[in-house]
């Protein structure tokens, strides 16, 4: 009988732990789990996967995202053996660890270890929520024993180590492990591991920047827990929190701007290269007048790639430059940086060759009268010599014959958006009359350094470019560079400049200082100005942006690649040699005009009204060859003349055409009005 109520008694107890459990396992089903997915700072990463820039999260914190693969092993062995040595065993919660820490309370009257699993502290860290009530304490374990049953250990683990604390804004052990030591947590030594392991249980307390005594003591105790190493061996603890890179800033807010869902960004840029461009940058704007600013672009001209892109020499408004300003892409006055398309246009249409001679000589198109940089005519030159002087007269007399649309047409196939004040372009686009971006510029002198043809160019890798455009013919493009890689380097520069090709500008009122070059493989372009386009009296490309040109090639590389070789279609010979078209440039309407020594009717100019006073009007004549002939109306009134002033009768008010014709029966006229 008594074994039958001891059976009855064992199922009873058997049916009612069976109860609790099932009720145990269902208020366990029925937590609320707040989200795990959290977010995470946008990265953007150079062209070997190096951390340019981090974009903070809410509050300003930072956030890295990481993979568990990514980790040290050894920092995760040392944070399991510290933190929660059976963690693979237990369900959430850690019995054993439990009742350990309430007898140390209880034995020494104060906290002295916690009874917190790793996945407890997630459950605080994802809710944010005090240990310092029970009914705290009940809620994590709740959903330490839920999040366990719905997540596996490895992502329970990523999680902590994506919460973590690590003192101020830094949250997550990527970003801690940046912040303290500049790494990445792949390869920890087991100094830095203990403190990235001892810092989340009280990350202000503990930063060794601040409380130095109380970061190394717990440091030593998480390495006498694990005998990792003998502290007498350990390095100093860092004395700074390191600021995260910010390489870049201008296209990294441009790309975060246009698309800020996007969580990473990798780049074609070179984060070595970018530092050394942005360090040059700054170093070539002290000295300068307050307000100055500079920018620089590198690109393989062959892929397209921009290595390098400085926006400005600081990314503040420092000494008033409005270093926030991108001035790779600000539009500007390109100056004389587009004469070696208008050659290399001119060499394709069969206008000129580099040794056709041209004449820099005064001349008017309507109200428009270029004149030289250093106001000096220089006569009749060959055109290698013209584009090397960088003359002005000799690029407009061909702008006139090419038209300036085509050289606008050129411009936006090489993926140019050149701005046109007033909308219709001029000949003073020959010179700088139009608005360009460093960006521009750098694409266009790219398709020149690549025989003719430009490579869009693009910024982050898998970026669909648009397809290469031939802008002028390899033959072209070789005789431009050719020329261009014959000017002289700026002073002091020592390294061997024959391959690299480049050309200054300056723009009107000195507010634009340009210089772009290539060599066989890279282009650089380097801008140097006030953003807000006040002028930098003095400011001339030669002087100021060539210097910082070859500076920049010298820090890209330690030689310049070769220029491309001689295209097989190209013609070397002197002016001599030349066929006859070619010797000597002569505009398409030449053959239409008047032989400079024709002769002309200086007074009165054409289209002149003038008041009848008498019955006379003075006349006088230029060039020809004597005896002269004048005519008004087609009626001769003066032969033989073998001067070149005269008195003409007048016929009565109106309209009259008066005639001149030399010994040679060439001639000339102009229409009068008589009042």
């Amino acid at each position: 009988m008594i074994r039958a109520h001891v059976f009855l008694a064992l199922v009873l107890a058997l049916g009612m732990g069976a109860g609790l459990r099932d009720a145990f396992d269902t208020w366990v089903a029925k937590t609320e789990v707040p989200p795990v997915l959290v977010e995470t700072s946008v990265e953007v990463r150079d062209r070997h996967g190096t951390l340019m820039r981090v974009f903070p999260v809410e509050d300003g914190r930072v956030r890295l995202n990481f993979a568990l693969a990514d980790v040290d092993p050894d920092f995760l062995s040392m944070l399991i053996a510290y933190e929660d040595k059976r963690f693979y065993r237990h369900a959430g919660v850690d019995p054993w660890a439990a009742l350990r820490a309430a007898g140390q309370t209880l034995w020494h009257g104060r906290v002295v270890s916690g009874g917190s699993t790793l996945t407890m502290q997630v459950a605080r860290l994802i809710e944010n929520s005090g240990t310092g009530r029970w009914q705290g304490k009940v809620r994590q374990i709740r959903l330490a024993l839920a999040l366990e049953k719905r997540l596996t250990k490895e992502q329970i683990l990523e999680l902590y180590l994506l919460h973590a604390p690590y003192g101020g804004r830094i949250e997550g052990l990527r970003a801690g492990s940046l912040a303290w030591f500049g790494k990445e947590p792949a390869r920890l030594t087991p100094a830095e591991s203990a403190l990235l392991v001892a810092l989340p249980q009280a990350p202000e307390a503990r930063r060794p920047d601040r409380h130095h005594l109380a970061a190394d003591s717990a440091r030593t105790r998480v390495l006498a827990r694990n005998d990792a190493l003998e502290p007498t061996r350990l390095a100093a603890l860092p004395d700074r929190m390191r600021p995260f890179v910010r390489l870049a800033p201008h296209l990294a807010d441009r790309l975060h701007k246009a698309d800020p869902l996007r969580q990473r960004h990798d780049l074609t840029l070179d984060a070595r290269l970018q530092h050394q461009m942005e360090r040059l940058a700054t170093r070539a704007t002290q000295g300068q007048a307050q307000g100055v600013s500079t920018a620089i672009l590198v690109a393989d001209h062959q892929t397209g790639e921009i290595l390098a892109s400085v926006g400005s020499p600081g990314y503040s408004a420092r000494n008033g430059a409005r270093g926030f300003v991108d001035m790779t892409t600000a539009v500007r006055s390109p100056g004389s940086t587009l004469k070696p398309l208008i050659y290399a246009l001119a060499f394709d249409q069969g206008l000129a060759h580099p040794d056709t001679l041209i004449d820099d000589s005064p001349v008017a198109f309507g109200r428009y009268a270029p004149q030289n940089f250093d106001g000096i005519f220089r006569g009749e030159l060959t055109v290698r010599e013209a584009l090397q002087l960088s003359l002005n007269i000799p690029p407009v007399l061909l702008t006139q014959d090419l038209g300036p649309a085509r050289l606008m047409a050129t411009l936006r196939k090489a993926g140019a958006d050149p701005q046109i004040p007033g909308g219709k372009p001029g000949l003073a686009v020959a010179l700088g009359g139009v608005g360009l971006t460093l960006n521009d510029l750098v694409q266009l002198y790219g398709g020149l350094s690549n025989g003719g043809t430009a490579q869009p160019l693009i910024w982050e890798q898998g970026q669909g470019a648009r397809p290469a455009r031939q802008l002028v013919s390899p033959r072209a493009a070789w005789q431009v560079s050719h020329i261009l890689a014959s000017i002289p380097a700026p002073q002091g520069i020592a390294r061997d400049t024959r391959d690299i090709a480049y050309k200054t500008g300056t723009s009107y009122g000195h507010r634009d200082a340009w210089a772009i070059g290539f060599d066989g493989r890279h282009v650089i372009g380097v801008w140097l100005g006030r953003p807000d386009g006040t002028p930098v009296p003095g400011a001339f490309g030669g002087d100021l942006a060539a210097p910082i040109l070859f500076e920049a090639f010298g820090r890209l590389k330690p030689a310049a690649d070769p220029l491309p070789p001689l295209p097989l279609d190209t013609l070397l010979l002197s002016t001599a040699s030349l066929p006859e078209p070619l010797r000597r440039f002569r505009s398409r309407d030449a053959v239409f005009a008047p032989a400079p020594d024709a002769p002309k009717v200086s007074f009165p100019p054409d289209g002149a009204t003038l008041q009848m006073a008498g019955d006379t009007l003075p006349l006088k004549l230029a060039a020809g060859v004597l005896p002269l002939t004048v005519l008004i109306d087609g009626t001769p009134v003066l032969t033989e003349l073998r001067r070149r002033d005269a008195l003409l009768p007048l016929t009565g008010p109106g309209f009259s055409r008066i005639s001149v014709i030399d010994a040679k029966g060439r001639a000339s006229s102009v229409r009068i009005r008589l009042q």
